[in-house]
């Protein structure tokens, strides 16, 4: 397998070395729930971390589903819904490979999975997003804006891996995917760097 493995998710978690962390939900996320434009519904978090978002979608009535590749983000995610009282299913998987088994979803966020992911996977992942929304559904994302200096030696490091936007563009192609007109939405992070916000539709099939 190209890219970090699950012992090596694992033990970040275990040792709470999760530098990306913000402690606390995306102001995007929260700005799409305050202005409505994500209402509650049956919504997917790939990659779910330390879990933020999926509380605050939890507490804002949505129906959660939550993934990890690292059983300690899973308990911990997990404790802190029974700890507020708040229903959500989170469950231990690799993106590359889950297939739901009880429907698809109205909505996705996905924040951290696809930079946390080799680019080598990028397209098969794209793939998965696509085949886990309705007809209908929308995909809610934040691609990072991480470049290093190693780039234009041609090296790919991460992670976070960077998600350029002309990448992007040809991962999730106008063929299949409904893109909003730039600018898009500039989110800062406390690493010093920043995500791009967009929201993203399947195309109907033709």
């Amino acid at each position: 397998m190209t890219g970090p493995d699950r012992p090596f998710w694992q033990r970040l978690f275990e040792q709470n070395i999760t530098p990306w962390d913000r402690g606390s939900a995306s102001p995007q996320l929260l700005a799409w729930l305050e202005s409505g434009t994500l209402s509650p519904c049956r919504i997917l978090v790939p990659g779910c971390g330390n879990g933020y978002e999926v509380l605050a979608l939890a507490a804002a009535g949505f129906e959660v589903t939550a993934l990890d590749y690292a059983p300690a983000a899973v308990e911990r995610v997990a404790a802190q819904l029974r700890a507020a009282d708040l229903r959500g299913s989170v469950l231990q998987a690799d993106v590359r490979e889950w297939t739901p088994d009880d429907g698809l979803f109205d909505a996705i966020y996905e924040q951290t999975c696809l930079c946390a992911l080799h680019p080598d996977d990028w397209m098969s992942y794209a793939a998965r997003l696509h085949a886990w929304l309705r007809p209908g559904g929308r995909l809610f994302a934040l691609f990072m804006q991480t470049l290093k200096d190693g780039a234009a030696q041609g090296l790919i490091q991460g992670p976070p891996y960077h998600c350029d936007i002309h990448a992007m563009r040809a991962l999730f192609p106008a063929s299949r995917w409904d893109w909003p007109a730039p600018p898009f939405a500039h989110v800062p992070h406390p690493l010093g760097i920043f995500e791009i916000g967009i929201l993203l539709q399947p195309k109907p099939a033709a």
